[in-house]
């Protein structure tokens, strides 16, 4: 699921961490999609308006029956069919090479097995296909990185599995990606929380 914006931002409320914040993100990334469509995590739908007929189909992964419940309220808002996968990302359940655009927002921190997840990204996206991601992960100051380390095993527990600590960039190099298009900032908020990573990777 969409962790910031489906659990962590409820909880960062009075931080000034605000869902529409991180609405220009998410226009930015899903934007870019084209042909077939992969989103990691659909929580409960809120991409889905930002899609483009670009789009020819929408594959929403989610492990959560209720979040898909949910989602299903707002596929009438999507610019191309909906097609809903009750599964994880570390066993995608479609054929490799089978998808042009896979869109994570705000999910790689909460995979248990990332790694694998990614791999599997890398599986069913066709040869020229795109990863197109938004994600917030480790920073690069060191007094920063020392919170994240120090906050996470708590934080995991109440946030859903949230780290705030992976190495975003470096995760998605490991799994098979080149990045040609890749951003980093801090977006206002307490900075353990929002170093963020938002590009494009093309699977090698």
């Amino acid at each position: 699921m969409s962790l910031y914006d489906d659990i962590v931002l409820p909880r960062l409320c009075g931080w000034a961490m605000k869902s529409e914040r991180l609405l220009p993100y998410r226009e930015r990334v899903v934007g870019m999609a084209n042909g077939h469509v992969l989103e990691i995590g659909i929580g409960t739908g809120l991409n889905l308006p930002l899609y483009t007929t670009a789009v020819r189909d929408i594959h929403a992964l989610e492990p959560s029956r209720q979040l898909i419940a949910i989602a299903r309220r707002a596929v009438d808002t999507a610019a191309a069919p909906v097609i809903f996968l009750a599964g994880s990302a570390e066993a995608i359940p479609l054929d490799d090479h089978s998808i042009d655009t896979v869109v994570t927002t705000w999910t790689l921190c909460s995979i248990a097995h990332v790694e694998r997840a990614l791999g599997e990204m890398r599986r069913v996206l066709k040869p020229g296909g795109q990863l197109l991601f938004v994600e917030h992960g480790l920073a690069p100051e060191q007094s920063v990185q020392r919170w994240q380390h120090g906050l996470t095993p708590l934080w995991s527990k109440f946030a859903g599995g949230c780290h705030l600590d992976r190495p975003i960039r470096a995760l998605i190099e490991r799994a098979g990606f080149d990045l040609p298009q890749v951003e980093t900032s801090y977006m206002k908020g307490p900075r353990p929380f929002t170093y963020f990573y938002e590009g494009r990777g093309r699977p090698r």
